[in-house]
């Protein structure tokens, strides 16, 4: 049996990534600082699909050694890191606390560069595998660190799917626009005025995202609407994509 590792699996979408995978047969290891939500999704995942399920509790705000040694041990191989973790900040940068951006950058940036580094030796030399970092389409705009960290995610896998070529190990990432989970609400942001069409659901993005890592693609962006902002973004003229960014300061979406 397979096993993949997912960051964040409590709720949104890295929840449909546990759900998704468990009924395709992978044992799942589940990271999260909420032993206790852990611990009730493990659940319901064994009961559900009969499979094994570990349970890892984690702050990737702070240390990510434990998860490391997990992704490393050669006598359990990982077969797919889903890299998940991560929240967002209401507030303009210089309205936030330092601690805070620190916190977000540690979980959206460092996190995903230790685990993923940690996982691909053993991958490698078993000429299988794969990563998935989850990015957003946010990534393209100027929005504040959680725009720049996304930013980051996005050109890190492109240059990771290159160097991985030949492997048998493969590297993804995924873009998605809004999506309906608690992620907003967690951020205390009021999404009640966006228009219904933009919203993404959290189940049919995770079967594109998992389709699309069987096809090969490098990058991901589930939705006819956030396949033509990923298209159209990069290649509009920077002045106008900055003034976007002015008109909506905080309104951040993870994917």
């Amino acid at each position: 049996m397979p096993t993949a590792l997912v960051t964040g699996p409590t709720a949104g979408i890295g929840l449909e990534f546990a759900r998704k995978l468990a009924a395709q047969g992978f044992g799942l290891v589940l990271v999260s600082r909420d032993q206790a939500r852990l611990e009730s999704v493990a659940e319901e995942l064994r009961a559900a699909h009969g499979v094994e399920v570990e349970v890892l509790a984690a702050d990737l705000t702070a240390e990510t050694g434990d998860v490391e040694a997990r992704l490393s041990d050669p006598d359990r191989p990982i077969e797919l890191l889903v890299n998940n973790a991560g929240h967002a900040l209401r507030k303009p940068f210089l309205a936030n606390d330092i601690n805070d951006e620190e916190h977000l950058l540690n979980v959206h940036v460092r996190a995903v560069l230790r685990l993923t580094h940690a996982v691909l030796p053993g991958m490698i030399d078993r000429g299988r595998g794969a990563v998935i970092n989850v990015s957003s389409v946010a990534a393209w705009t100027p929005r504040g660190t959680y725009s720049a960290a996304k930013a980051w995610t996005t050109s890190f896998t492109e240059g990771l799917a290159s160097q991985l070529e030949g492997t048998g190990v493969r590297a993804m990432v995924l873009a998605p626009g809004f999506t309906r989970t608690e992620f907003h609400d967690r951020a205390a942001m009021d999404m009640s005025k966006l228009p219904t069409w933009l919203w993404l659901d959290s189940g049919t993005l995770v079967d594109t995202a998992l389709r699309d890592l069987r096809r090969g693609k490098t990058v991901s962006v589930p939705g006819p609407v956030y396949k033509v902002a990923a298209l159209m973004l990069p290649r509009l003229p920077r002045r106008l994509v900055r003034a976007t960014g002015r008109r909506h300061p905080d309104r951040r979406r993870r994917g």
